[in-house]
């Protein structure tokens, strides 16, 4: 009988090997059809666990994890820069990448696009 591995040592051990897959993780949850605010929360907290609190001591890392619950308290802009500068402590950045529908496609000259960024860090 195969034994199965318990899911969540193996998640934070998988963020832990690839941060891609950490920003992967996260990019997916915030992108959900059908967001439910803890499911973000607790992908946040899956990545600094894998990826913050090898790096940090225990009292960093809590405190890590208290502005986690803070700043997913705030309301917008200011939820987003500070999520920006926590995922920073990780070694993540927030992005915002074009989507599928590319902007500007309907026009006949596409080389203005070409100058704009296709992605704004914060």
């Amino acid at each position: 009988m195969v034994k199965s591995i318990p899911h969540h040592p193996f998640l934070i051990e998988s963020l832990r090997k690839n941060p891609a897959l950490s920003a992967a993780y996260i990019t997916a949850t915030i992108e959900e059809i059908d967001p439910e605010p803890e499911l973000l929360k607790q992908a946040l907290s899956d990545v600094a666990e894998a990826i913050g609190q090898p790096k940090m001591t225990p009292e960093e890392y809590e405190l890590h994890l208290k502005q986690l619950d803070e700043l997913l308290s705030q309301q917008g802009s200011d939820m987003i820069y500070n999520l920006g500068t926590w995922l920073n402590v990780l070694g993540l950045k927030l992005t915002v990448a074009v989507g599928t529908d590319d902007v500007g496609t309907d026009t006949e000259d596409n080389t203005v696009n070409a100058e704009i960024p296709a992605e704004l860090t914060v």
